[in-house]
């Protein structure tokens, strides 16, 4: 018992330090084998009686399950098969036919930090993606004696393949997890009947009595193994009816703001600000919604956006409220916030916003937003080229979007660059190619409407919100012949890291 503890607490540390750092896994799972294939722990463990030799999952710190020679014999022994008449359907024709998906042989697909132990592990995003839209009707076809004999995954394939549908599939035996193994190998092919346009979301579903054993046993695994791939608690991925998030959006959203959390603490216990690579770190682990408002924006040939909006907002109905996503996540909102109000330059220092908008990998077309109040201030963050921002700085909404002048826009690179601009007039973003996510800080025209509660709220999330009186035109001069306020402002964002150092930060607010 003692030594079970002690490797588990070894390796639950191990564990955490991975997910919670970009510590390699390779570094924690070579100090964690040290402690593991110690003496001290290999005397323990041998004194148990029967147990002759043991090998550790160095990922859970669980004894590993070997089976024992009758168990081979026996699976041997039932086999359906003779080796050589298995090889004849191994063939270089049999792969053609049943190929893994693209994105099993893309480059690096086949590298991942997730083992399997004893059946414990993780398969690719993708693959839960797919598997996780799948019904009891849904149609498939499984590759002929695809596993070899001599094993008890022979047994059990060989007594499954013969399924039509995943239901069929789940009656003979075949699980979630031969699901997603089988489909990343090419061994199922799914060839039409029911399938969800999206995974399933048990907070959309109002009676849960229609559900099909299919879709519990999905609900009910997909949640078991986020938990373990993340560190979550399944509790934690429990979704409250209305949510509006899938599990694998929960799951990634809960890592991300678990790592804000962290990056958080060592920013205050160091005195410094939050880093661009930071701020990249926390957007790539966060899961944008697909978003089929925002017409606006949306590029041609397309029919939704990955972007998400934290803090006030205006509904359909006219009612103004925070997101849920903004109290939800408060680390990954708070984050957001500290890395704009650490390096916000001197001369806008009054710089108010309400609202976040986030987005990821997508170009908006030429648009102005509806009903700003203010400016903006925008950044990009992420490992990408092109993607410059296009502003019309003199744009005052009386020339059609078609018909502006391109020698009155202005282009940056906001990879570089924190840019001030008036959302109301006329922007764009160019083609780029990468990883790009640009966050812009703006205030919504109602804000003076707002619940004092929720602008309270901000407050204690890191938001600098507006009085009701503020002057829209204090920083930026509104778009028009006037010149005595810049119509549009631009810092090197390196210059206003480098503030940072050495510089003793003020916090709104003990986050």
């Amino acid at each position: 018992r003692v030594a079970r503890s002690l490797v588990l607490s070894i390796a639950r540390f191990q564990l955490s330090c991975v997910s919670s750092s970009r510590i390699p896994i390779s570094e924690a799972m070579k100090s964690a084998a040290k402690v593991m294939k110690s003496k001290t722990v290999s005397k323990l463990w041998k004194k148990r009686k029967g147990v002759k030799e043991v090998n550790f999952s160095l990922l859970t710190g669980k004894p590993k399950i070997i089976r024992k020679d009758n168990g081979r014999k026996a699976a041997a022994k039932a086999a359906t098969m003779t080796r050589d008449e298995w090889l004849t359907f191994q063939t270089e024709r049999y792969k053609k036919a049943w190929q893994k998906p693209a994105y099993m042989l893309e480059e690096g697909a086949q590298k991942t930090t997730f083992v399997r132990d004893g059946g414990e592990g993780a398969y690719k995003d993708a693959t839960y993606e797919i598997v996780t839209r799948w019904t009891a009707k849904t149609k498939i076809a499984f590759r002929p004696h695809a596993k070899a004999p001599g094993s008890k995954s022979h047994i059990r394939y060989e007594n499954y393949a013969v399924a039509k549908t995943v239901g069929q599939a789940l009656e003979l035996g075949c699980y979630p997890l031969d699901w997603c193994f089988d489909y990343e190998h090419g061994f199922i092919k799914v060839l039409g009947g029911e399938i969800r346009e999206e995974p399933l979301d048990i907070s959309k579903v109002d009676d849960e009595s229609k559900l099909t054993e299919v879709d519990k046993c999905l609900v009910n695994w997909f949640r078991r193994e986020l938990a373990k791939r993340y560190n979550l608690k399944i509790s934690d991925l429990l979704v409250e009816k209305g949510g509006g998030e899938s599990v694998l959006k929960r799951a990634h959203r809960l890592v991300a703001d678990r790592k804000a959390e962290e990056l958080l603490k060592q920013a205050k216990k160091n005195n410094r600000g939050i880093t661009d690579d930071e701020m990249e770190t926390v957007l790539s682990t966060w899961a944008f919604a697909k978003n089929i408002a925002r017409q606006n924006v949306i590029p041609e040939g397309q029919n939704w956006v990955w972007s998400d909006t934290l803090g006030l907002i205006r509904d359909r109905q006219g009612d103004i409220h925070l997101t849920s996503a903004t109290t939800r996540y408060r680390s990954f909102t708070s984050i957001i916030c500290t890395w704009l109000s650490d390096r916000l330059p001197k001369e806008v220092q009054e710089f108010k916003w309400t609202s976040l908008n986030l987005n990821c990998n997508y170009a908006a077309k030429r648009h102005r937003d509806g009903n700003n109040f203010g400016p903006s201030l925008i950044k990009a963050f992420g490992n990408f080229k092109g993607g410059a921002l296009g502003c019309f700085p003199t744009d005052d909404k009386s020339v059609d979007l078609t018909k502006l002048k391109s020698a009155s826009k202005k282009s940056i690179d906001i990879s570089k660059h924190l840019v001030m601009f008036n959302g109301n007039a006329a922007h764009e973003v160019d083609d780029f190619s990468g990883n790009r996510y640009s966050i812009v800080y703006f205030t919504i025209g109602c804000h003076a409407q707002a619940p004092q509660k929720a602008m309270d709220e901000l407050e204690s999330l890191g938001f600098s919100v507006p009085d009701h009186d503020e002057d829209p035109h204090a920083l930026l001069g509104a778009p028009g012949p006037q010149k005595v306020k810049p119509t549009l402002r631009t810092w090197v964002a390196s210059v206003l890291g480098k503030t940072l150092k050495g510089k003793k930060l003020k916090r709104r607010r003990d986050r």
